[in-house]
């Protein structure tokens, strides 16, 4: 199986979660995470935050293919829901106007793949991901999520080339 870069996007309104993983032979290793922090300004200039700082990202680590997290509709609070559709919308965008494939996942969809468990807390899936990538780098945990979302890709990813398309249904 060739190596594939793969982008994965934790999105956010106020802090936008990224991280690059390298996946060969089902082996994946970390090639940089991080944060945009788009606190500031309207939300138009928040949002073309999230658009500017993921095309810098993918200008200087060229991945392949890119990763998003769904964004959770919680019927309380629709309005969250909705800026984070935006956050999200933008980020989609950064990576289609790079020409990069965009895969989606549920975040529950994540859980699962990286900790085993689709209810699983933010640093059972944050210590998965420093244990499948090997490192002992403290991350923030946006690029955490992210790097979770890029590893979830990966293996989905290695899952198709194994069986064809028999799982697109299941994962989208």
């Amino acid at each position: 199986m060739s190596r594939v870069r793969i982008l994965g996007v934790d999105p956010g309104s106020r802090f936008t979660g990224f991280g690059v993983i390298e996946n060969e032979a089902g082996r994946s290793r970390l090639i940089a995470a991080g944060r945009l922090d788009v606190r500031e300004g309207t939300m138009a200039d928040r949002l073309l935050g999230v658009l500017n700082g993921l095309a810098d990202v993918i200008r200087e680590y060229q991945p392949q293919e890119s990763a998003v997290e769904e964004t959770f509709v919680n019927r309380v609070n629709a309005a969250s829901a909705l800026v984070l559709g935006q956050a999200r919308g933008a980020a989609i965008c950064a990576c289609a106007q790079a020409g990069l494939p965009v895969s989606e996942y549920a975040a529950a969809q994540v859980k699962l793949a990286i900790a085993g468990n689709g209810r699983a807390d933010k640093e059972q899936v944050a210590h998965m991901v420093r244990i499948l990538l090997n490192t002992r780098e403290a991350l923030a945990a946006d690029a955490s999520d992210a790097l979770a979302v890029a590893l979830t890709h990966a293996h989905v990813r290695i899952t198709r080339l194994r069986t064809g398309d028999a799982l697109k249904r299941a994962w989208g």
